[in-house]
């Protein structure tokens, strides 16, 4: 078998317990909150569907960037950037600076000149970053469409609720994402000004909320007041969006306090844990360890009873090949599969040969004469 990639993750998109989904209802056109682990809705409003998203596009466009460039990489301002509307760090055409403090400026002060500055640096021109953010939304089945990297209003610039926390999600698993979106405050060079620029997180709830790790905030006359958000209590890490919701951070902190209130988490295996040996026929070796791919662990409801199961073959025929996928493993609940996945061979059992098989056999032969 080749190995492959495939761990996969059962989204319900409804809550287990349906009565407490019905009891929640937030004053947003579009609202989700998912489970960071495993991808599972826990909580919905019209989270499939579309909305103008705003600034909360730049979850994606330093994604990508972290994604196609280092942080040391020198980024100029090109007349583009200079020249873009609504929040900004007041780049200089021919300013530049690292793509690390790019990055802070996009996410912490949401400048949209430096959101332009990325793009082009990445892909040459804003429209051919665009085509970048769709294909990397297609590849997280994301449903969002992206016009610019900035935000700005622009027909057929949108997003789900749930297709943001899609890409969110994506971007968490980035450690340099995590470092900056949960960055209060940071300092960066101004080029040409005796001060330094200053930048202040506009994420409220870094301060407001016990376990945030972070978010984005966007805001335009036709996209609204709209919020991406995560915190994490107790291994369990939430991940939320609100896209035109005037009580942004009141509902974030609703929203949130909901999801500890009900869910805790299940973790059943870590990455690399070995559930169980299996026989190998005709194997140099006579077993081989499936270990866990990429861990095993989701958001269940508290006080719900949990299965886990583990589904392999009672044996294997050599040879194997490390990393050949030999089953899976699942977190079930409430009738229902939550999270999965793959169980893989741990190390090569290569096939004995001929003469190896009867050395085995004389072997036997005479150990039982």
């Amino acid at each position: 078998m080749k190995r492959m990639l495939i761990c996969l993750c059962a989204f319900a998109l409804m809550l287990p317990a349906a009565s407490a989904s019905e009891a929640l209802t937030v004053a947003a056109k579009g609202a989700v909150l998912i489970d960071g682990a495993s991808g599972r809705v826990l909580f919905g409003q019209n989270e499939n569907e579309q909305f103008p998203m705003a600034s909360t596009t730049k979850v994606m466009t330093t994604l990508l960037a972290l994604e196609n460039a280092a942080l040391d990489e020198e980024v100029t301002a090109g007349k583009n950037a200079a020249g873009v509307t609504g929040t900004s760090l007041y780049l200089s055409q021919g300013e530049t600076l690292s793509m690390e403090h790019m990055l802070y400026g996009l996410m912490l002060r949401s400048g949209n000149d430096a959101a332009v500055a990325v793009a082009e640096h990445i892909a040459g021109s804003v429209p051919a970053f665009a085509e970048m953010m769709n294909q990397r939304a297609a590849e997280l089945n994301a449903d969002a469409h992206f016009v610019n990297p900035h935000g700005l209003d622009a027909d057929g610039h949108k997003t789900s609720a749930f297709g943001l926390a899609r890409i969110m999600r994506e971007a968490m698993k980035n450690p340099e994402f995590r470092t900056i979106t949960g960055t209060k405050r940071k300092i960066i060079p101004w080029v040409g000004n005796e001060y330094s620029r200053v930048l202040e997180n506009k994420n409220k709830l870094l301060t407001t909320y016990e376990g945030a790790t972070g978010g984005k905030t966007g805001f335009t006359n036709k996209a609204g007041r709209c919020l991406v958000f995560s915190a994490e209590r107790d291994d369990l890490e939430l991940i939320g969006v609100v896209l035109n919701c005037p009580t942004w951070f009141d509902t974030a902190t609703v929203m949130l306090d909901y999801g500890f209130e009900h869910f805790r988490m299940e973790n059943a295996y870590n990455a690399g844990e070995i559930v169980r040996a299996i026989p190998v026929i005709n194997g140099e070796d006579a077993a081989v360890n499936a270990n866990v791919e990429e861990g095993l662990k989701a958001a269940v409801p508290i006080g719900s009873a949990v299965d886990i199961i583990v589904t392999l073959p009672d044996s294997l025929d050599a040879p194997v090949h490390a990393g050949d996928i030999l089953g899976t493993a699942a977190i079930k609940t409430g009738g229902d599969v939550i999270a999965q996945c793959n169980l893989i061979a741990a190390a090569d059992v290569e096939r004995v040969s001929l003469q190896q098989a009867f050395v085995r056999l004389l072997r036997n032969w005479f150990w039982w004469g």
